[in-house]
């Protein structure tokens, strides 16, 4: 979307400002070693022993694999930037979980994201909020 410039700070929005957001999201939200998909039975077992950890999982919709939780977090970006004015746009998301295993995602997630059956807005790598899972949000 073309956004005019102020001719003063000359930017639609300071790169600091954009990424206040997402590095907030990514640095306190995201278990950035466990990942578990909804369909896992272990997910019980944090319901009954380790309640105050469920919002910290990163909940998938099938195996949580680097390709899988680059599309997801490509789409929660899309969604902080469409919530935040809409103003800017990503157009590639890098995702590196080894040294020689990256994942590299360009022009949106929608190709890769799996075809679930509600409407987009009813999963969390849809909404613009700080959720990881669907886990106790009833819609």
């Amino acid at each position: 979307l073309p956004h005019r410039l102020d001719g003063g700070r000359n930017m639609v929005v300071p790169f600091a400002e954009a990424k206040v957001r997402w590095h907030a999201f990514v640095d306190t939200r995201l278990d950035h070693a466990f990942q578990i998909s909804a369909a896992d039975p272990l997910l019980d077992w944090f319901r009954d022993h380790e309640p105050h950890r469920l919002d910290r999982l990163v909940v998938t919709p099938g195996d949580p694999t680097t390709e899988l939780l680059a599309a997801l977090l490509y789409a929660k970006l899309e969604a902080f930037l469409i919530a935040d004015g809409d103003m800017l746009r990503c157009t590639s998301l890098t995702l590196q979980e080894t040294p020689t295993n990256t994942v590299i995602l360009r022009d949106g997630p929608d190709a890769c994201l799996p075809l679930m059956p509600k409407a987009p807005s009813e999963y969390w790598w849809h909404r613009a909020d700080h959720t990881i899972s669907d886990l106790g949000v009833s819609r």
